[in-house]
């Protein structure tokens, strides 16, 4: 692979890496609606399990390729990510 391919494979890593942790953030927002929907209609049965744990399973799904601590994609980070892909 030449350096124009490893910073394409580089770029696209990074941005899935942006794409689950803005998919948690989701997640989290759905979470806390349903949890007030079901509250303020007056509790019971906790129904917004339903909605969190399909959401649940899919980030994990989401997780399985995805890893990282890097939110923001910089040239820095793509620079980084084609020298790790280099070694290994």
């Amino acid at each position: 692979m030449n350096d124009d391919e490893l910073r394409s494979i580089a770029t696209k890593r990074l941005k899935a890496r942006s794409d689950f942790y803005n998919y948690l953030l989701v997640w989290l927002g759905v979470s806390v609606i349903v949890t007030l929907v079901w509250a303020l209609s007056g509790m019971g049965y906790f129904w917004p399990g339903w909605v969190i744990g399909g959401m649940g399973v899919a980030a994990i799904f989401q997780a399985i390729g995805v890893f990282g601590t890097h939110s923001v994609i910089t040239d820095a980070a793509i620079d980084a990510e084609v020298e790790r892909l280099k070694k290994g």
